[in-house]
C-alpha cells in the first residue's frame, strides 16, 4: 500500500531520537552559516570560488538558498547556462591542472582553481534528515545528496536523498527523485528512482536515510519508502542546493521565465544520527 502523506506541512522531528545519538545538526538558528560545518562554494576546482559562491540568506531559523535574476552561471565551460547555489560539508581536489576532484562530471575538467583539501563532516553510516521545502519552477530543482570523498577515484558513489523537479511539482502531487547513483564505484550498482508522491513538496517535509552497512531505508515524513540492498563502504560528504537551467533543453524544465526571483530552497535543518549500539558488522552477519 503507497504511503498516504498529510497537505500542508509536516512538523520537526524532536531533536532526541530514541536508540539514536546526534552526532551532526545544523538548525539554522544563528546569524550567519556556520562556517565550521559548510563550504560555501559548488565544486570550485572546476570552477572558481568566485564564481561557484552561492546566493543564500538566514531568515526565520531556515537556510535559504536563493538563485537570483543576475546570478551567472557557475561553469559555463562544461555546464553551460546552469546556476547553482549549494554548500557542501568537505573538499577534495588535486594540483592545478590535474584532472584529480570530486564529481568529475566531464571528462575535459582539469583543476582551475586549487583548493585546500577539508573535511567539515563526513561520515561513514548513520541516519540522515532534512526538513525543507520545494519548489514548482519550471527549471528549478533542489537537492540533498551525499558523494564519497573521492580521495581514492573510485569513492565516488552517490546516495540522494532528494531531488525535487519544480516543474513537476503541484498541490497534490510532486515528482521525487531519490537513490542511489554508482559513477565511478565498481562495486556500486545503479539503482536511482523517479517517483510520484501525493504531496505538495513546496510545504516542509521530512525527507530521510538510513545508511547502514548493508543497505539504505529511504523515508518521506518518517514512513519509509524504499530498501536498497547495498551501500557505499566509504565516508561521504554532504551536499545541499538547488539549480536552474534557463537553457529550455534541461531534465528540470520547461523553463518558466514568467518566475520572479529570487528562486528559493528552504532548509529547516540537517540533522545525522548513529544508533546507540553501532551498527552490526556485515561479516558477522548471516548470508541473506
Amino acid at each position: 500500500m503507497p504511503p498516504k502523506f498529510t497537505q500542508g506541512d509536516f512538523p520537526p522531528n524532536p531533536l532526541e531520537k530514541p536508540g539514536y545519538v546526534l552526532e551532526f545538526n545544523d538548525e539554522f538558528d544563528g546569524p550567519e552559516l556556520s562556517l565550521d560545518k559548510w563550504i560555501p562554494f559548488y565544486l570550485p576546482q572546476w570552477s572558481s570560488r568566485k564564481k561557484s559562491r552561492p546566493n543564500y540568506e538566514l531568515r526565520d531559523g531556515n537556510l535559504v538558498l536563493q538563485i537570483t535574476g543576475e546570478q551567472q552561471p557557475w561553469c559555463p565551460e562544461y555546464d553551460g547556462e546552469n546556476r547553482a547555489s549549494v554548500i557542501q560539508s568537505g573538499q577534495f581536489s588535486g594540483p592545478l591542472g590535474s584532472k584529480t576532484g570530486q564529481l568529475r562530471f566531464s571528462e575535459k575538467l582539469v583543476v582551475r582553481e586549487e583548493q585546500p583539501n577539508v573535511k567539515k563532516y563526513t561520515p561513514q553510516y548513520g541516519y540522515i534528515e532534512v526538513r525543507n521545502k520545494g519548489l514548482d519552477s519550471g527549471g528549478n530543482h533542489v537537492s540533498l545528496w551525499m558523494c564519497g570523498y573521492e580521495d581514492e577515484p573510485e569513492k565516488s558513489a552517490e546516495i540522494c536523498l532528494f531531488e525535487i523537479v519544480g516543474s513537476r511539482t503541484t498541490p497534490t502531487s510532486s515528482r521525487i527523485n531519490y537513490g542511489v547513483h554508482r559513477w565511478t564505484d565498481p562495486a556500486i550498482t545503479e539503482e536511482f528512482y523517479e517517483e510520484v508522491f501525493e504531496l505538495d513538496a513546496r510545504a516542509y517535509h521530512i525527507f530521510a536515510v538510513e545508511w547502514t552497512p548493508t543497505h539504505l531505508d529511504f523515508f518521506i515524513d518518517n514512513q519509509k519508502i524504499r530498501t536498497i540492498r547495498q551501500s557505499p563502504a566509504y565516508e561521504m560528504q554532504i551536499y545541499l542546493g538547488m539549480f536552474e537551467d534557463p537553457s529550455q533543453q534541461g531534465w528540470n524544465g520547461p523553463f518558466d521565465p514568467s518566475r520572479p526571483y529570487p528562486k528559493e530552497f528552504v532548509v529547516d535543518y540537517v540533522r545525522v544520527y548513529r544508533p546507540e549500539q553501532g551498527y552490526p558488522n556485515p561479516s558477522n552477519l548471516p548470508p541473506q
